[in-house]
């Protein structure tokens, strides 16, 4: 152990549910390691949809993916945690003293009383479209997210699905892009009604164009694409366009933890609700990876989790300390640790 970092809590995955929980465990003064296979904080927030608006953070009228992952940033920033990106953990040990051995793929080792799985849904992929040689445009002309709209100005675009992603996208983008063509394989979405209605509003007066088929060909030279062949019921015709977003959905990997002894049920993690610990005392689980009954994939549900998490971990880690609960607004003592007493 001698060349593991020491520290009180491992946090495996930094999206806004482990960043948050910096924040919980900071309040206790416990010290924080993440370890995400991401190149920067955020997760599926900042991976996905960093400009995409969010509307159900309490307090929060609407606040972008990367808006959020910065605030959060800011605020866990007095607490010092230390971050390891572009790294998965592959082997998670409980030592016979009760701490854990946790070790990722480039051999990166930490010691310590504490593991907190935030790792969302695990690791992800988005699905790509069944179109021959779209490996050839990807990161160039085809892209699965957006990561900043103004990639996408003055450009002809074609969005693919039927879904929540492809519907948003296709109104938030219509106002920047020289033209959005939306195609779905059929008339009907599994998107919100509501934006559904907005679509087919600005199809109605060729603000967009909107065309029920299936893209068969791609278009284009040394990865630059020119256009795309798209077949409907009437037959198949040209579409001019230089950046195509396909959204089929995600592809969720659990990766390596299905191998660390933890209980399972379908690739979810089974915790308390007192505790929010898996099966593995010492280990727990919060944010979308894990499960109790009336479970909701909430943001804001995740840091309730974190909340009580950090309690049970603090009694972990200090056990013969007295754990006096306190408020921020009136704490002079939490009020220092976090630089505005």
């Amino acid at each position: 152990m001698t060349d593991a970092i020491e520290t009180d809590v491992v946090i495996i995955g930094a999206g806004p549910v482990g960043l948050f929980a910096v924040f919980e465990l900071g309040l206790l003064d416990l010290k924080c390691h993440l370890i995400d296979i991401l190149d920067r904080p955020g997760g599926q927030c900042a991976e996905l949809y960093p400009e995409k608006p969010i509307y159900d953070i309490p307090g929060v009228p609407m606040v972008t993916g990367q808006q959020l992952t910065e605030q959060l940033m800011e605020q866990i920033a007095p607490f010092h945690p230390e971050f390891h990106f572009n790294e998965m953990v592959e082997t998670l040990e409980k030592l016979d003293d009760g701490s854990f051995r946790v070790v990722t793929g480039l051999g990166t080792t930490f010691h310590a009383k504490v593991v907190v799985i935030a790792a969302g849904g695990g690791s992800f992929q988005p699905k790509r479209p069944p179109i021959q040689g779209i490996e050839d445009y990807e990161g160039n002309s085809v892209f699965y997210s957006v990561r900043k709209m103004d990639d996408f100005k003055d450009l002809e675009l074609i969005i693919v699905g039927g879904g929540d992603s492809a519907l948003d996208w296709t109104l938030n983008l219509q106002p920047l892009a020289k033209r959005v063509t939306l195609i779905h394989r059929r008339p009907g979405f599994r998107a919100s009604p509501d934006s559904v209605n907005k679509m087919k509003a600005l199809a109605a007066v060729g603000a967009l164009d909107f065309i029920v088929g299936q893209i068969t060909e791609l278009h284009g030279d040394n990865g630059v694409l020119s256009g795309a062949t798209v077949k409907t019921e009437d037959g198949t015709s040209e579409i001019s366009a230089t950046r195509i977003l396909p959204f089929f959905g995600l592809t969720m990997k659990l990766g390596p933890v299905s191998e660390w002894g933890i209980e399972l049920q379908d690739n979810l993690i089974p915790v308390d609700t007192e505790k929010f610990e898996t099966s593995v005392p010492g280990v727990f689980a919060i944010g979308d990876i894990n499960w109790y009954p009336g479970k909701l994939k909430l943001i804001l549900s995740g840091f309730h989790e974190g909340a009580l998490m950090a309690q049970a971990a603090k009694r972990i880690v200090s056990p013969d300390e007295r754990i006096i609960f306190q408020y921020t607004t009136s704490s002079t003592n939490l009020q220092k640790k976090l630089g505005v007493n």
